[in-house]
């Protein structure tokens, strides 16, 4: 791990700001998997770093930060976009004045080597203290976005259509229907290819469904966090030519059935509020929606 600065704390041990590089992205990886659990705030999920890796392992290694204590990681972030930091703490820190502090410190100043100058974004869990401190220094609340959950205690009804788990013969058809269903898409078979190589992905299905004339219609990519863990959502399409036929429902209840099977405790989504579409379409396959997000700027 590169250390990018080590800032001395009360506590006597210095909060250390890294990139991890790409030998330390199983750990970070790792502690994704542990901080997450049913009834959290939604945060960043080890899928999240999972759907980055299609850029490859250097590219995701370039877009993490942690922060640590001792050895520990207490806090990671991915740099979605260069303006966007999205940002979790372990469960236990997530009152840590001083490391609260200290990530208000490195995501302010250019020179710290997260968040450039201009108007960037922190995208962090509601009710952690960093959003507080955040707010204090003049940080706005963002648009907001709907997190949705679905109980997997339950079983899941099927879906009404013909899914299939993409193997190496259907990544085409994968990427195909994300390139038609988001209009900036620059998912290619490569990007697929080096998406499922990372480590994330071997807890992780990418789902593709077909209709009565075997069209490829609606896609998803599912993400286990391990047993007894919320299981992601990210991506859910359904192609532009497709919709308003019930694909979309159709192909979120395959990725509910599929983290069920992966052993996730429940699924988990998270989409901006203005997309009522999408809101509805998670609700009308089970989700419940929760309390909405706001991240935080800072404007130019």
């Amino acid at each position: 791990m590169r250390t990018v600065s080590a800032v001395m704390c009360d506590r006597g041990m210095p909060i250390v700001l890294g990139e991890p590089g790409v030998d330390g992205l199983i750990e970070a990886v790792g502690v994704l998997r542990e901080w997450q659990y049913d009834g959290s705030p939604m945060q960043l999920h080890p899928g999240d770093l999972g759907w980055f890796w299609r850029f490859g392992a250097e590219a995701t290694a370039a877009a993490v930060r942690t922060w640590s204590r001792d050895g520990q990681i207490l806090a990671v972030g991915l740099l979605d976009e260069p303006e966007l930091l999205r940002l979790t703490i372990a469960p236990d820190a997530q009152q840590d004045e001083e490391l609260a502090q200290q990530l208000v410190e490195d995501v302010t100043g250019p020179e710290r080597g997260v968040l450039a100058e201009g108007k960037v974004y922190v995208d962090a869990p509601m009710g952690a203290l960093v959003q507080d401190l955040l707010f204090e220094d003049g940080w706005n609340a963002g648009e907001p976005w709907t997190p949705l959950r679905r109980d997997l205690t339950e079983p899941v009804g099927d879906p009404g259509v013909r899914i299939e788990v993409v193997g190496p013969e259907q990544v085409h058809a994968r990427t195909a229907v994300q390139r038609a269903s988001f209009d900036r898409s620059t998912f290619t078979d490569e990007r697929w290819h080096a998406m499922a190589a990372g480590s994330p992905y071997a807890d992780a299905r990418c789902l593709v469904a077909y209709d009565d004339q075997g069209n490829a219609v609606a896609a998803v990519t599912v993400w286990s966090a391990g047993p007894g863990k919320p299981g992601l959502l990210e991506p859910m399409g359904v192609h532009r030519e497709h919709r308003g036929h019930g694909y979309g429902r159709a192909i979120t209840v395959a990725a509910a059935a599929a983290l069920q099977e992966l052993g996730s405790s429940s699924a988990i989504v998270c989409t901006p509020s203005l997309n009522v579409g999408a809101v509805a379409t998670y609700k009308s396959a089970g989700f419940q929606q929760l309390p909405e997000i706001r991240d935080r700027y800072r404007d130019a």
